[in-house]
């Protein structure tokens, strides 16, 4: 039987890419769709707020604006229906809000939802340590569309999380250097947002030692990838016990 899943953001450019791929995928229905613009088009009802949505589903796909994140996570907890929660730029207390609505349903949250970045993250997790006891400066850059309203991304914060978790002593992140005149200190990772055209994703890892540096990229040319994932997310959520997931579960 197919995944019932309620779109919320369905309007917007992933909600787009998701409902078209799931046209296509017998194994997933998107029964209802939550956005404040209705543009006709879809063959399932558009709601303006998640609660009015009355049909049943098995999971909430969520691609929108943080600003809808505190009222989608009280309709899926008094709900019991589990969230793929894909939207970025939460801030501490909505990320407190996930958590505690974790306990009253599944929740998978993931920064990003491709396999190729989700794979990036396990590698980075095992070759920081070589790099940082080699004494190499760490750098991110991530570049998208100029529609993106958060910088960094949550991709780009998501990797600093998964080399700064492996080294022997945290790192402080670093967002803007304009405001100091001196050199670069030892125990940072900068972190650095370009915004332009239509770029899906860029993501770049820098390693730079004396004499040589590592970069290790994932570049997105399609945002098809992070539609599949989250679909895949949909698929893998159902049923699931209460609690927090990401896409390492997913991907086994």
């Amino acid at each position: 039987m197919a995944v019932k899943a309620i779109m919320n953001g369905c309007n917007g450019r992933m909600g787009k890419v998701i409902t078209g791929l799931a046209e296509k995928d017998p194994e997933i229905e998107i029964v209802a769709g939550v956005d404040v613009f209705d543009e006709g088009h879809n063959s399932f009802p558009v709601y303006k707020e998640i609660g009015e949505c009355v049909e049943g589903a098995d999971v909430i796909i969520d691609f929108s604006l943080p600003q809808g994140t505190d009222r989608l996570l009280d309709y899926a907890g008094e709900k019991g229906i589990p969230v793929v929660l894909c939207t970025t730029g939460l801030s501490e207390s909505q990320l407190e809000k996930v958590k505690s609505t974790s306990e009253k349903t599944a929740i998978l949250r993931s920064a990003n939802m491709s396999v190729g970045v989700n794979a990036l993250m396990k590698v980075l997790h095992e070759v920081a340590p070589i790099f940082e006891k080699a004494g190499f400066d760490i750098e991110i850059v991530e570049k998208h569309h100029n529609q993106k309203k958060d910088a960094p991304s949550g991709t780009a914060l998501a990797l600093a999380d998964a080399v700064n978790s492996a080294l022997s002593e945290k790192y402080e992140y670093v967002y803007d250097r304009s405001s100091r005149e001196e050199k670069r200190p030892e125990k940072e990772i900068g972190i650095s947002a370009v915004r332009g055209g239509t770029i899906p994703g860029d993501h770049d890892v820098i390693f730079a030692g004396e004499d040589e540096v590592v970069t290790i990229s994932h570049r997105a040319y399609s945002r098809a990838i992070f539609g599949k994932g989250a679909i895949a997310a949909a698929k893998f959520l159902k049923g699931k016990k209460n609690g927090m997931y990401d896409m390492s579960d997913v991907l086994g």
